[in-house]
């Protein structure tokens, strides 16, 4: 049992430890601002007491995503880049049918 948890500690050091760096640190301020995203949509449906999606979650999707991205292409995964490729193209759309929709308000308004 010693020997697993020596081992356990030394995988845990070299991981989290041994490799760190400024592209490491990066990954994980980008890993914080992509979840924030479901933080901010969580808080947002229990003040409304049903399921919301607010602006804020697509930008925090956007940010988060481009930073994770950055990071992807830096650490060469493929299946990462893909992933965050497509995502920054549904959280832009997003946004553009957010613009769009309160543009068309705007104008109805006056």
């Amino acid at each position: 049992m010693a020997n697993v948890l020596q081992e356990l500690a030394t995988w845990l050091h070299d991981v989290f430890v041994k490799q760190f760096d400024t592209w490491i640190l990066l990954g994980f301020v980008a890993q914080f601002f992509f979840s924030m995203r479901f933080v901010v949509q969580w808080v947002a449906s229990e003040k409304a007491k049903r399921s919301v999606v607010p602006i804020a979650f697509w930008f925090f999707s956007l940010f988060g995503g481009s930073l994770l991205l950055i990071y992807a292409i830096q650490r060469q995964d493929p299946v990462f880049i893909a992933g965050q490729a497509l995502g920054l193209f549904i959280y832009i759309r997003n946004l553009w049918l957010i613009a769009n929709e309160r543009k068309a308000a705007m104008t109805k308004v006056d």
